[in-house]
């Protein structure tokens, strides 16, 4: 699978989920911006166009990323702290972009949601709302 990863500050803990990546054999591409709005929205536009099959997106409280990468169409980014939350975006509904808090974040803390999120994969049973998203979003 093809990652996409982008942040706005370079810190030992996106290096690291980059790392984490790779070793489960995912090709990634590592990008630093200015700002956390144009990381976001680059990697969303990657995602979303095929590109990227997922991304990744830091910034301080991981909530700016997330507003942004969610603006780009065919996107659904979550802001996830716990392996819990990454396990339910990916199973109820189909996000494609993680967003991390570099605040909370640490080597240690990222692995189990690095590693939920990977192991968890769309139900199916959230379609209804899905399909609501994609109607607001003008795609169906």
């Amino acid at each position: 699978m093809r990652f996409m990863v982008a942040t706005d500050e370079d810190l030992v803990v996106v290096a690291h989920v980059a790392g984490l990546l790779r070793a489960r054999g995912h090709e990634v591409e590592l990008r630093a911006a200015r700002a956390w709005g144009e990381a976001a929205i680059g990697v969303a536009r990657e995602v979303a166009s095929g590109r990227a099959d997922q991304g990744i997106v830091f910034c301080h409280t991981g909530t700016g990323v997330s507003i942004a990468a969610n603006k780009v169409k065919g996107v659904r980014a979550a802001l996830c702290g716990d392996p819990e939350t990454a396990a339910g975006a990916r199973r109820w509904n189909d996000a494609n972009v993680l967003a991390l808090s570099l605040r909370l974040s640490t080597p240690e803390s990222v692995e189990g949601i690095v590693e939920a999120w990977l192991g968890s994969g769309y139900e199916g049973s959230e379609t209804v709302s899905l399909e609501a998203i994609r109607r607001e979003e003008g795609g169906c």
